[in-house]
């Protein structure tokens, strides 16, 4: 039986009067993938940030818990933190041209995280920079390890901000769309590496993004966002092919199939509800305003999480019933 590696309960996220991540409860077991999905806006990133405790403290609040080895990231004394960050978790942050110091070399940058972490010489921590370079598959690593940032493609850059985030073998590795920027061709590299990696180091991976491809093909369950609330949460497997929440169908609906024909009977790509926008009130569905299905209790009280199938596929929905999805065959 797997283990837990993190329980995030009742997570709320606030900037200023705004409420942008609305009490939301996932864990992620050991050795996993999990993916959090959703459209750009629902909430994703600042996930990702409160993992590590990287959101801005002022005009920032966080509520709820983020355990970690049973410990709560969001009360740890900051000193504490330091300790924890890089070492117990770790993240990869979207574009590595911004997250990669321009003036110092990529080897003087893994070194310090492993100094940082760990009580060693800055030989032996060289030494280790080469070992992590090479792991993630950096050609010639003992002379690489002395060039700057710009002097690597994207997808390399990528790579090396891989290795200082796996440098101190955390335990939880936060990928917060790791292949935006590249592409289609090192997007599926990186990947590779990164389940790779979670093997050979037991690692548990949170993966966000909102490529349905990526998720159909590298996740372990997946966790669909919308406007700061979890729509629902299931198997990948059992969510691509029996989808349960309206967004949820929509989203698999509006991928285009491998056969290159119509997803819709229309003929054309389903684009799915354009009338409404997520509104900022945590009172009901966030999806209520877009949803055709939608009652008046949808806009009057927040859905509560309950099962819908077999295994562990939850859904915040009590007005539909599980559908095939139209982009079953991605899997």
């Amino acid at each position: 039986m797997s283990r837990l590696i993190a329980d995030i309960r009742g997570l709320s996220v606030h900037f200023g009067e705004h409420l942008i991540v609305d009490g939301i409860d996932f864990s992620i077991q050991e050795n996993e993938i999990l993916a959090l999905v959703g459209e750009s806006g629902c909430g994703k990133s600042t996930v990702a940030l409160s993992l590590l405790r990287l959101l801005p403290d002022k005009g920032c609040t966080v509520a709820g818990k983020v355990l970690l080895g049973g410990r709560d990231i969001l009360t740890v004394p900051e000193n504490e933190l330091n300790d924890l960050r890089g070492s117990a978790v770790s993240i990869i942050f979207q574009d590595p041209s911004t997250a990669l110091n321009p003036v110092w070399s990529i080897g003087s940058q893994i070194v310090e995280t492993l100094r940082r972490h760990r009580n060693i010489s800055a030989k032996a921590a060289r030494r280790q920079a080469i070992d992590l370079l090479d792991l993630v598959a950096i050609p010639d690593p003992h002379r690489r390890i002395d060039d700057f940032p710009h002097q690597f493609s994207g997808g390399m850059r990528q790579r090396v901000m891989i290795a200082m985030a796996i440098s101190c073998n955390p335990r939880l590795l936060v990928a917060d769309e790791p292949t935006t920027a590249l592409d289609v061709t090192t997007q599926a590299q990186v990947l590779e590496l990164l389940d790779k990696l979670r093997r050979d180091l037991s690692m548990s991976i949170l993966l966000i993004t909102h490529d349905l491809s990526l998720v159909a093909d590298w996740a372990d369950r997946v966790v669909v966002m919308y406007g700061g609330q979890i729509c629902e949460s299931a198997p990948t497997r059992s969510l691509f092919s029996a989808p349960f929440h309206p967004y949820t169908q929509c989203l698999l609906a509006s991928i285009p199939p491998l056969s290159g024909g119509p997803t819709h009977r229309t003929g054309r790509l389903f684009e799915g509800p354009s009338a409404g926008v997520v509104t900022a009130s945590a009172a009901g569905c966030r999806y209520a305003a877009r949803c055709d299905r939608a009652e008046a209790s949808c806009l009057s009280a927040k859905p509560a999480i309950f099962s819908v199938g077999a295994g562990s596929h939850l859904a915040a929905c009590p007005v539909v019933k599980p559908s095939v999805s139209l982009a079953a065959t991605v899997i």
